[in-house]
């Protein structure tokens, strides 16, 4: 039986849109999400696919859609970077909540992981929507970013259709659930990265000091000078 117009939880804001336009709702959507506009892609995603789960759409179709838009959405943010760049998005990019403070950061985060954050900007929120937008301002050649773009969105688009189908509205359940222990999380992984720093410091220091006492036993003594007679 098809699930209700009003999705719960999180999805009810995008159904009526799901509902009215479909397929094109999900290319919409996705696509001006991937090329800066700050527009619910990943939610109607996630709504299309229950919706498939359900028997109202088809999951293939959504996930080809959602793959297309996305590759294409972010390739647009490229350009976008490339022809206008730093001042283009810093003259418009309050209309759509990219402030300057926001983009150097994630430039100096984009920057310093190069292709491999292209793969996994889908799934962090505000890197999936200026993807594009920083790899064409920092330059980084078209053919390596329109690669690794379109494995992150083949990963970004199969994770959350097959799990969307599959669970249907149970994973809005799950989601909320989990909500509940997100501090737990975030404690129990700034416990884990405090522990790993405090041994990694440890570790280096071992090394550098084992280091310095081979140097200084490798060291050949100075001769001694005999005095003249």
């Amino acid at each position: 039986m098809p699930p209700p117009a009003d999705l719960p939880g999180f999805l009810h804001g995008v159904a009526p849109i799901l509902d009215r336009w479909g397929y094109f709702a999900v290319a919409g959507v996705i696509g001006v999400e991937s090329f800066g506009v700050p527009a619910p892609g990943q939610t109607i995603m996630v709504a299309a696919a229950i919706y498939a789960g359900a028997g109202r759409l088809n999951v293939v179709a959504v996930g080809v859609i959602a793959f297309v838009a996305a590759v294409l959405g972010d390739n647009v943010g490229y350009w976008i970077g490339v022809r206008g760049g730093r001042k283009l998005v810093h003259r418009w990019g309050r209309y759509v909540l990219i402030t300057p403070a926001r983009l150097d950061r994630a430039e100096k985060f984009f920057a310093r992981r190069g292709s491999r954050i292209v793969v996994v900007a889908r799934f962090i929120d505000g890197l999936r929507q200026l993807n594009g937008v920083i790899a064409g301002i920092t330059a980084m050649p078209w053919r390596t970013f329109l690669l690794y773009n379109a494995i992150g969105a083949a990963l970004w688009v199969g994770w959350w259709t097959t799990v969307s189908y599959l669970l249907g509205t149970h994973l809005v359940d799950i989601i909320e659930h989990a909500h509940k222990y997100t501090w737990w999380a975030l404690t129990l992984g700034v416990l884990a990265v405090g522990t790993y720093a405090v041994l990694h410091v440890r570790h280096l220091r071992r090394r550098r000091a084992r280091a310095d006492s081979d140097r200084d036993g490798a060291e050949p003594a100075m001769p001694v000078e005999e005095s003249a007679p």
